[in-house]
């Protein structure tokens, strides 16, 4: 009995060994096998991340066409919009000596062509005429040093010239903005153009500035001060703006938005959509930072499509780090 118990034992396990090791039975897929697991991320280091449209769905990934743009190494100063009042008075001051000093110089050449004629006035009278023409003269050199040291030895409507402009400066119409670069900031000669903006403000609303001349020392501030023009612009009266002179040529490149850009082993990069679905992680310069993003000249040119949210999570993939995308 014991016998017969012990061979039907036998029988049993062997019948389950049989059943556990059966080869006819249906091998389970991989999940690591991306050949038996069409929808699975292909992750290639050289190649970049491959993604179905479904993946790409549940990843969020969104993209932005680059644009091109230009940058050049520029100087920063800090500008303050001088009130029109102060050149008002200023401008009425010099146009009311100069009418004075004409009335007067025209009085004495009144009295020196009488000189000597029947209508010829008194010797006193003609001594008058000269002192006073004289005094006027002085008083019109005076207001003309006066707005010089207020706003330059060389503004544009020096000795009378260009009375237009200073009329626009005085009733507003024209903004006259001092500015002051550091100590070595600029080259010898003085910039050409200047661009301003309010503080914080983002750097595509800058003001273009232009007729640059030097302007008298900041007792307050050292460095190199200009006056310049601002035609188009709404800073306010007495408000002060971050101001930029160019140093050099400028470049031709795109800006890389600040939400594509991560940093792995050290180094900065983004993701281009080389073509539908695939995504190749290209390493950027970031020498060159804008309000925005990061301005690059290699890697990536305009019209690129650059992966602008999901960046990370296509790292992830990439290093094989994450979760499976589906």
């Amino acid at each position: 009995m014991k016998t017969e118990l012990r061979a039907a034992s036998v029988a049993f396990a062997a019948s389950v060994l049989v059943g556990c090791h059966n080869p006819s039975a249906p091998a389970q897929p991989s999940a690591a096998d991306p050949a038996k697991h069409p929808t699975a991320t292909t992750v290639s280091v050289a190649d970049g991340v491959t993604l179905t449209a479904e993946q790409i769905e549940k990843l969020g990934l969104r993209t932005a066409i680059l644009k091109p743009a230009d940058f050049g190494e520029e100087a920063v100063g800090y500008g303050t919009v001088i009130p029109h009042e102060a050149i008002a008075q200023s401008a009425a001051e010099l146009v009311t000596a100069e009418a004075t000093e004409r009335q007067s110089r025209a009085a004495l050449q009144r009295t020196q062509r009488l000189s000597g004629t029947a209508g010829a006035l008194s010797a006193d009278v003609a001594e008058g005429a000269a002192r006073q023409a004289a005094v006027d003269a002085a008083a019109l050199t005076l207001a003309r040093q006066r707005l010089s040291a207020t706003y330059g030895q060389k503004p544009p409507w020096t000795n009378g010239a260009n009375p237009a402009l200073l009329n626009s400066l005085a009733d507003g119409r024209t903004q006259l903005v001092r500015v002051t670069f550091p100590l070595g900031a600029l080259p010898a000669a003085a910039p050409q153009t200047l661009r301003g903006a309010r503080i914080g403000a983002a750097r595509g609303s800058r003001w273009k500035m232009s007729t640059i001349w030097a302007a008298p020392a900041d007792a307050n501030v050292p460095g190199r001060s200009f006056f310049a023009l601002l035609r188009e612009g709404d800073a306010g009266e007495g408000e002060r703006i971050v101001v930029w002179a160019s140093l050099g040529d400028r470049q031709t490149g795109v800006v890389i938005p600040r939400a594509a850009v991560l940093i792995n082993d050290s180094k900065y990069w983004c993701y281009r959509q080389q073509q539908p679905g695939r995504f190749v992680r290209t390493e950027i310069d970031t020498d060159k930072p804008f309000d925005d993003g990061y301005f690059v000249t290699e890697g990536v040119t305009a019209g690129d499509a650059i992966v602008t949210q999901g960046a990370a999570q296509l790292l992830a993939q990439e290093s094989n780090t994450g979760a499976d995308a589906d």
